[in-house]
């Protein structure tokens, strides 16, 4: 059994990328690898070999379907093992919005709390 290290390098243009590499020697055959969504299969799914540089290139493209409102988790698993190798997820929606909205609300209070506090400060060191 090899074990890998899945590890993200981008999301663009509609296809989530990573690196795949083993913890150890190369092997001479190639990975199973299997991408879920809503534990169905995500068709379209690349594995390129890179033997120079001793890992493999993935490419998963998100379809057009499984965008939704709210949050979508991909999973990726080695096929043969069922280890999890890693997963990556999709936000959006009214709900998102209306969290970071909060969010950023949030943070402006505690920044105006804070000048004033530095202000405060300020006049009484003077």
């Amino acid at each position: 059994m090899k074990n890998w290290t899945l590890t993200k390098t981008r999301l663009f243009e509609g296809v989530w990328e990573g690196v795949l590499t083993p913890e150890g020697d190369m092997p001479s055959g190639k990975p199973e690898i299997a991408v879920t969504h809503l534990q169905e299969a995500v068709p379209g799914v690349e594995l390129i070999e890179k033997p120079d540089e001793k890992l493999w290139v993935l490419r998963v493209p998100i379809p057009a379907d499984r965008i939704a409102d709210g949050v979508q988790t991909f999973l990726i698993t080695e096929s043969t093992t069922g280890e999890t190798l890693g997963s990556f997820a999709l936000l959006s929606g009214d709900a998102l919005s209306y969290d970071i909205r909060a969010e950023v609300t949030l943070l402006r209070e505690e920044l105006d709390l804070l000048k004033r506090a530095f202000r405060r400060h300020c006049l009484e060191t003077m």
